[in-house]
């Protein structure tokens, strides 16, 4: 199957402008392609996190995964972590399956499941991006509880937002 289609811009540059601040991980290299343990029919695996540098003021975070790349006009979002404390600088791998830190919750991914759901694009796609990005947020809590959407979640954080941190990886079947 071959989806003939432009890639989507980098969801985050149609965003007003914030301060960035440094996001690693030992599982996703910026620009380069996801470990399988990332992959859903691989290891469907949450990827380790860390961060530093977060403005002034960050009171909690949101952590997401999301593709734009998707088959669908809204992308697909993998994983939304809301209300992180702010002494929280880095999720272990596999975090989401596990004890979230604090208050922290996930709201519902695109597959329906509130955690982490792996790279899965159509087989014979083109390549994917997954951004995984941090976000740092003005408020001890989003606002949101854990019926809400990836897309009110994102809507919030229009709001709320301080500074984002922003890597990506590529998959492809």
């Amino acid at each position: 199957m071959s989806l003939d289609r432009p890639v989507a811009p980098n969801p985050y540059d149609l965003l007003p402008a914030v301060p960035s601040f440094t996001v690693t991980s030992d599982d996703v290299t910026d620009g380069a392609p996801l470990k399988d343990d990332q992959v859903a029919d691989r290891g469907n695996t949450s990827p380790q996190v860390s961060w530093s540098g977060a403005p002034e003021g960050t009171q909690s975070y949101v952590v997401t995964v999301f593709d734009p790349d998707a088959p669908t006009p809204s992308g697909f979002w993998h994983w939304v972590l809301v209300d992180v404390p702010a002494d929280v600088t880095s999720l272990d791998a596999g975090a989401a399956a596990g004890e979230l830190p604090g208050k922290a919750f996930h709201v519902r991914n695109d597959t329906g499941e509130a955690g982490f759901t792996g790279a899965a694009p159509p087989p014979g796609d083109m390549p994917h991006r997954y951004f995984l990005a941090v976000h740092a947020v003005s408020e001890p809590t989003l606002g949101v509880d854990a019926d809400a959407s990836p897309a009110v979640v994102s809507f919030n954080l229009a709001f709320k937002t301080l500074g984002r941190a922003v890597i990506h990886g590529t998959f492809q079947h």
